[in-house]
């Protein structure tokens, strides 16, 4: 008797493939069956990231803050899985006193960035009423805190833009799914912290924080659901996290 993978014919797109929670959904969906185009900045982590799964995933060296770069890189790509999932925060300023680039660059890659893809690969998929649109949001599209003011409205833009596309695409065969960690170790305080080790390591100090593996295989489980089951707005927290001031450490 044979078995067939859940994601077997599958083809997706992973954008901020190159590392944390992008290659560990890559790994994910691999594993499941899926081709997987493995799209971000840095093309040398990526071919690292495809020489180790294998002829099931390609590699894309892209910027999606470049709209009219991801119309050319992604038009006319046969895709049926989205997850949107490059991002990043600058600075632990308070919204009035990032600097432009700081602002630039959240917003550009945050909102710009998912609706960049979304132009160039939604209305393939909607046209073929099928496919899944995985949004990597956050708990800061939710509750804000002191010195996140930019990032957070980024990711409550991403949960609009989540609600405005279940609206506008209802009924058409394409589901859509935002999934909202909390903290989550990667090199996501690295990068705000302009490459501080210190600083990022303190963050999650003294806590069990979430591994991007925990959110691969929550977007695994959503998007391999029987196709009448719609996993909408999935929210991950650390257990040691009450809120997005809250946590408790040792």
């Amino acid at each position: 008797m044979t078995t067939t993978s859940p994601l077997e014919g599958r083809r997706a797109l992973v954008t901020g493939a190159s590392a944390g929670i992008g290659a560990a959904t890559a790994r994910q969906l691999v594993a499941a069956g899926a081709q997987v185009v493995l799209a971000a900045r840095r093309a040398e982590k990526l071919a690292e990231l495809a020489a180790e799964l294998g002829p099931a995933a390609s590699i894309l060296a892209l910027d999606v803050r470049d709209g009219a770069a991801v119309e050319a890189a992604l038009s006319g790509l046969d895709l049926d899985l989205l997850v949107l999932n490059a991002g990043l925060a600058r600075g632990t300023t308070p919204a009035f006193g990032n600097s432009l680039a700081e602002l630039d660059d959240m917003i550009d890659t945050n909102v710009k960035g998912y609706l960049h893809v979304l132009r160039a690969c939604l209305p393939q998929m909607l046209e073929g009423r099928r496919g899944d649109v995985v949004l990597l949001g956050s708990v800061a599209g939710r509750q804000v805190y002191p010195g996140g003011g930019v990032y957070c409205m980024t990711k409550h833009a991403v949960r609009a833009l989540y609600e405005s596309l279940r609206i506008d695409g209802a009924g058409r065969g394409v589901r859509f799914t935002t999934v909202d960690p909390g903290m989550v170790e990667t090199d996501f305080s690295k990068v705000r912290f302009e490459g501080d080790e210190a600083k990022a390591a303190a963050v999650y100090a003294g806590m069990q924080a979430l591994a991007p593996e925990d959110i691969a295989d929550v977007i695994l489980f959503a998007v391999t659901r029987p196709p009448h089951v719609n996993l909408g707005e999935i929210v991950v927290w650390p257990t040691d996290q009450a809120s997005t001031t809250l946590v408790r450490r040792d």
